[in-house]
This record gives structure tokens, C-alpha cells and sequence, in this order.
């Protein structure tokens, strides 16, 4: 498996320190097996996120490193059986990262909802060096020194790659700028509190493990850190969903499921 947001390396990258939380809106936001499903029905219309990470990537081939890999064969069973666990299910839309190993995850997903896919460059993994064709064990080695740096270097992440604020932004103002469409809006402030403008859609965005991380953090309020994929460990193909709740005449996003593996056969859990 790839070292970078897959729970075995850290990938980081610039200013030092934390990124500051973007600011959606003013105090007042603008006017205008799988037997089971993996995740049910919301009811009474409530808004829901759906976050699902890619199936099992091929990260090298003959001991030379892919950037954009697709899946190997298990990662193609994973993705398939999550397709059959969304069979019969709603969904209003499907977001996707354009890279090749979330593509491929989506397919089935897409195929089983029969609803169209919207590909979204911000959904992508923070981006590495070029390192197509490098030997595996020299890609190892590098985030195996890279975890040893110091903290404020971690922030700075792996020359030639991009950088965990660059990362960071770019998925958080993407994020933003999605909500914001559906009539979701972030309050300035603490605690973290939304508005929402309707009930809001059922959301599933196709991703990967530092992406996701980044989203959820952002939508639960979490100071973030530059290995926001260690802090939230998902499994290849497994589902997290988050829902909002009223609080004070408001809301706040709950993490109602995280790293969900029940449509997948014990034999099938990687990461």
C-alpha cells in the first residue's frame, strides 16, 4: 500500500503551523456481503454525507511505485460488493475524486443508483512527488525520514509534493464551496455551528483516506494536523456518514458512522 494518508507514512506540505479554518460565512449567512445496507434511509429528509474510501490500490508493480493506480483485484471485489450494498438505495448525488482508484470504486456505486457522477478536482488525494517507476523501497524510505522530522517540518510536507495547507485549503474550500450550494452554511465562532437552509440531500463522495479526513474534521470541528489520515483510520472500501443534529436552534455535524466494513467479508478488510 502506498505510505501517503493509508495509515503508514506521513505526507505533509509552505508555511509552518496550523491552517487557519476558513471563513464560510458572516454571523448571518447569505440569503439566496453486504446483505445489510451500509447505510440506511435518512428519515424525515435529513441532510446525510456519505464518505467512501477507495478500494485496494495497486501502489506498485514489479517493485516500481504507480501515482495513479488502479485497483487490484480485491480492490475490484470491494468496490462491487459496495455497489450491491447501495443497490434499492437513494441517493440525491455522487461526488468523485478524479483519480483512477476512486473512479473505479464509484462505478458500481454509480451503477446501482443509477444517478450521474460529478467529478471534483478538490476531491483528490494531497498530491505526491512524481515518483512513477521509483523502486518501492526508496519511496518507503522517504516517508520513513519524514516521520522523524520535526513537528513544525511536518507541516512543510515532502519536496516536490504538495503541501498540507495547499491540501488542506483545497479540500476545506471545496468543501465549503459544495455546502454552500446545498444551502449549508458555517457560522463564524466557537462552537463550530451550522445552518441549514432545507432538510438538505443524501450526499455520497467517492474518496480517499486524507481527503475524507480533511472533510470530516472541517465538518466536526477539529483543529486539524498534518496527518489528519492517521487521526481518522479508514479501511479501503469502507463507508462513514455524517448527519446534522439541532442544537440551539442550530446545527452541529455528528459522526454517526465511521470506517464501516459490514458489507465486506472479513477476507476483504485491508487498509
Amino acid at each position: 500500500m502506498h505510505p501517503i494518508c493509508d495509515g503508514t507514512g506521513t505526507a505533509a506540505a509552505g508555511r509552518t503551523g496550523p491552517p487557519a479554518v476558513p471563513a464560510v460565512c458572516a454571523e448571518h449567512p447569505p440569503e439566496g456481503s453486504g446483505t445489510q445496507p451500509v447505510a440506511p434511509g435518512v428519515q424525515d429528509g435529513a441532510m446525510e454525507l456519505i464518505f467512501i474510501r477507495h478500494g485496494q490500490p495497486e501502489w506498485e508493480r514489479d517493485g516500481r511505485s504507480i501515482d495513479d493506480p488502479q485497483l487490484t483485484e480485491i480492490g475490484l471485489q470491494q468496490a462491487q460488493l459496495l455497489g450491491r450494498a447501495f443497490a434499492g438505495q437513494q441517493a440525491d448525488r455522487i461526488l468523485v475524486s478524479p483519480l483512477v482508484r476512486a473512479q473505479q470504486t464509484a462505478a458500481p456505486i454509480i451503477e446501482a443508483l443509477g444517478i450521474e457522477p460529478e467529478t471534483h478536482d478538490w476531491l483528490a488525494e494531497i498530491t505526491a512527488p512524481v515518483w512513477q517507476g521509483t523502486p518501492t523501497e526508496v519511496v518507503a524510505e522517504v516517508f520513513a525520514q519524514s516521520r522523524l522530522r520535526p513537528l513544525e517540518e511536518q507541516w512543510l510536507g515532502i519536496p516536490g509534493g504538495e503541501t498540507f495547507h495547499d491540501f488542506h485549503d483545497r479540500v476545506t474550500g471545496g468543501l465549503i464551496e459544495f455546502l454552500s450550494g446545498i444551502g449549508c452554511y458555517r457560522y463564524n465562532g466557537f462552537p463550530p455551528l451550522w445552518q441549514l437552509e432545507s432538510p438538505g440531500p443524501r450526499i455520497i463522495i467517492v474518496a480517499h483516506s486524507g481527503t475524507d479526513a480533511v472533510c470530516l474534521g472541517h465538518l466536526l470541528g477539529i483543529d486539524p494536523v498534518p496527518w489528519e489520515w492517521e487521526r481518522f483510520v479508514a479501511f479501503h472500501a469502507s463507508v462513514s456518514v455524517v448527519r446534522p443534529i439541532d442544537i440551539a436552534g442550530r446545527h452541529s455535524f455528528s459522526l454517526y458512522r465511521f470506517s464501516d466494513l459490514s458489507h465486506l467479508p472479513e477476507s476483504l478488510h485491508t487498509r
